[in-house]
Parts: C-alpha cells; sequence; structure tokens
C-alpha cells in the first residue's frame, strides 16, 4: 500500500539499456538505496554496484557522510540539511548514465590465500554445545560436514573437502555481522555448495569460525552466535589494533579466497604470529573482468546446469527424507534433555489461531494485538 507520500517509498526507477534496471527507494530522511536489476545473485550486479560505488567515492560530494554497499544495492547516507535527498536522487540518475557499460567492467582484485583447519576442534565443540543447549534434533547434527554433503548430492565427504579447496571465493561483502567478516561465493557456479542455516541460531561460535549458509561463505569476525554450517577455522580478519592509515579489516570487495589445509595446531600457530604481527597475508594483486567471467560460464554452461540439477534433486530429496522421518529443519517444539516443565499458566491458549503453548518464551507466537492479563493469566487481542 503505498505510503503518506503516495510513492511507496520508491523515488525512481530506470529502465536498463546498457545495464540492469535501477530502483531508487527511500530510506528515512537521510537515505537512498540504489537497487540493481532482479532478487537474484549475479555478480554483473556486484561489479555496478562497485563502479557506482567508486564513481561516488571519487566524486565525494558535500553531504554525503556513508556509503554501504551490499550483494546488489548501495545505501547512500546523506546529511539532509546539506545534501537533500531529492537532490541526491538527480545527483545518482546523472552519474548513472556515465557508468561504463556492465559488460566492460574491470575491478582490481587480489588473490588472497588463507589457511583453512577443515573441521576444527573448536567448532565441534559448537556443535556439541548446541545440541547440549539449543537443538539435538536438527538434520545438521552431530556434523554439519555431512549434512552439506547430502543436500549437495556429493558421494562423500571428501568431495566437500575438494570442493571447499578448489574453491576460488569472491568477496562481495565486508562486515557480515560484524568486524570485517566477508561474504563470500565461488567464481564457479559448480563449487558453489549450498545449505540451509541452522534455525534457531547457535548461542556461540568461535572466532574465525567458516561456515556456508545459503550459497554464501562467511568467515566469523569474532566469538558469538551463529547459523551457518562449519567447514573449519581459519586466521583473523580483523586487525584489533591497526597501525595509522591501516583499515581494520584484512580483506577487500572482490579479493578471491584460496584456501590450504593446516592442522588445527598449526592454525593456533598462524594465529598467535598474526594477532603478534609476526606474519600477514598471503597476497598477490590482480584483476577481475566480468567479460572474461561471462566466457567462462557461457563456454561451461552444460556442466554448471548439470550440477545445478542435481543439487537441486538432492535437495528435495533431502526435504522428503526430513518429512518421511517427522523431523524438520524447523525446531521441534519437545523440551530438551534436562529443561525444566514450564509453568503451567505459561501462555494458554485464549482465542483461536493467535498464540501456542511455548516452553521457550510466554507468548512467543502471540498476536501483535495482543496484551497480557495478569489476572486472568491470558493473552487478550486489543483489537479486532
Amino acid at each position: 500500500m503505498p505510503g503518506g507520500d503516495l510513492d511507496d517509498g520508491v523515488l525512481r526507477r530506470l529502465d536498463g539499456n546498457d545495464g540492469p534496471a535501477v530502483t531508487y527507494r527511500r530510506q528515512g530522511d537521510d537515505s537512498v538505496l540504489v537497487e540493481y536489476g532482479d532478487l537474484v545473485l549475479d555478480l554483473a550486479l556486484r561489479a555496478r554496484v562497485h563502479a557506482l560505488h567508486t564513481a561516488l567515492a571519487e566524486l565525494a560530494p558535500a553531504g554525503v557522510l556513508d556509503l554501504t554497499p551490499g550483494i546488489r544495492s548501495l545505501q547512500v547516507h546523506v546529511d539532509p540539511q546539506v545534501l537533500p535527498v531529492r537532490r541526491l536522487l538527480g545527483l545518482l540518475v546523472e552519474l548513472e548514465a556515465t557508468l561504463p557499460r556492465t559488460a566492460d567492467l574491470v575491478v582490481p582484485s587480489r588473490t588472497v590465500r588463507l589457511p583453512l583447519s577443515w573441521d576444527d576442534p573448536a567448532t565441534r565443540e559448537a556443535i556439541e554445545r548446541y545440541m547440549a543447549g539449543v537443538r539435538d534434533d536438527a538434520p545438521w547434527c552431530p556434523w554439519n560436514i555431512e549434512f552439506i554433503r547430502r543436500v549437495n548430492g556429493l558421494g562423500s565427504v571428501d568431495d566437500v573437502y575438494r570442493t571447499v579447496f578448489d574453491a576460488e571465493y569472491l568477496v562481495l561483502g565486508l562486515g557480515d555481522v560484524y568486524l570485517g567478516a566477508p561474504v563470500a561465493t565461488p567464481l564457479d557456479p559448480r563449487h558453489r555448495l549450498v545449505t540451509t542455516k541452522y534455525n534457531p541460531a547457535r548461542t556461540w561460535t568461535a572466532e574465525n569460525s567458516v561456515g556456508i549458509g545459503g550459497a554464501y561463505l562467511c568467515i566469523y569476525g569474532m566469538e558469538g552466535p551463529g547459523g551457518y554450517q562449519f567447514v573449519g577455522r581459519t586466521t583473523q580478519v580483523w586487525r584489533t589494533h591497526p597501525e595509522p592509515g591501516e583499515d581494520p579489516w584484512l580483506l577487500r570487495f572482490f579479493d578471491r579466497i584460496r584456501w590450504y589445509p593446516v592442522s588445527a595446531e598449526e592454525l593456533l600457530d598462524l594465529r598467535a604470529d598474526l594477532a603478534a604481527g609476526r606474519t600477514g597475508l598471503d597476497v598477490a594483486d590482480g584483476s577481475f573482468s566480468l567479460a572474461a567471467h561471462e566466457r567462462f560460464l557461457a563456454e561451461n554452461a552444460g556442466s554448471i546446469a548439470a550440477f545445478r540439477a542435481r543439487q537441486a534433486a538432492a535437495f528435495a530429496a533431502e526435504r522428503r527424507a526430513w518429512e518421511e522421518a517427522g523431523s524438520s529443519p524447523a525446531p521441534s517444539r519437545r523440551r530438551p534433555p534436562g529443561r525444566s516443565r514450564p509453568p503451567r499458566w505459561s501462555c494458554r491458549r485464549a482465542v483461536r489461531g493467535w498464540t501456542r503453548r511455548s516452553w521457550r518464551t510466554c507468548g512467543r507466537w502471540r498476536s501483535p494485538w495482543a496484551t497480557w492479563s495478569r489476572r486472568g493469566r491470558r493473552w487478550w487481542r486489543s483489537r479486532p
């Protein structure tokens, strides 16, 4: 339904001629979100975002406070007293006309070699904690790598290992959740392992664990919760104490990550050396050409389509197996071992269709229009 200004949040749309279609969306009073193309994983869209980001950063118009690129979008945050949103919109439209054709885009792209401790003990500990305190009946338990194998139709966990280490992961975003954590995807679609995420999420993940969620790979920048399926652990991606002029994040947009295997003990030594400044990243400069990448896709279209078909069939078979076994990627309502019984008054059903009992949180599924009655210990609707 359109908002009060009758624009439904959309300030303007441009049909793509030499590039993808563009949508300019209002974000509050001080930001515009520029979206390219459809909601799909397309490296051409990310390259287009990078071109606009670079052009706007070089122009450096007064009033622009922050630029935040996404996979297919760029958020432009301004001081509306200096650069009103309507004037910013005109500037963005003018700038779009000056960008090169998407197929001609070439961006700097370093190759970064990182160590990976496969199936690291820290990831095993996180899974054990999850099973003990959150959920023990999830399809990805007790071993995430076996789950990744099943849902991608691979013959063995060794195939998962080979796929991860053969892949070249292109960094599409930084700060995925926190602290410079990269979100990356393999350049070769035949290396794009796809998974579901934990549901509910883990309450603990070791710093710099490496996991896959959806079609993306992430390195966790710090210890905390998480939901990606583990494959291992690596070194730090964030400088705690950067030198003057240094960025605290170690990776850059369009870096290409290549993994090399190390043992868990070797990884601990490498982490200590990096933290102490005795070593740095193994980096080689280069570039990423969208035209060359699209030629690669065209030359391997048949095998890419076959891989995707096998992957889709395996995921569908996994879902059928969940249904036949009575399990689900969604959490069970049964209490985990050792959990005390909820109080008898917890969230009793009062009106058909809007609340359920839950051992987790009273009223977890309540209606947004429900209110609590202490006297009756029930949720009641406050509006029809």
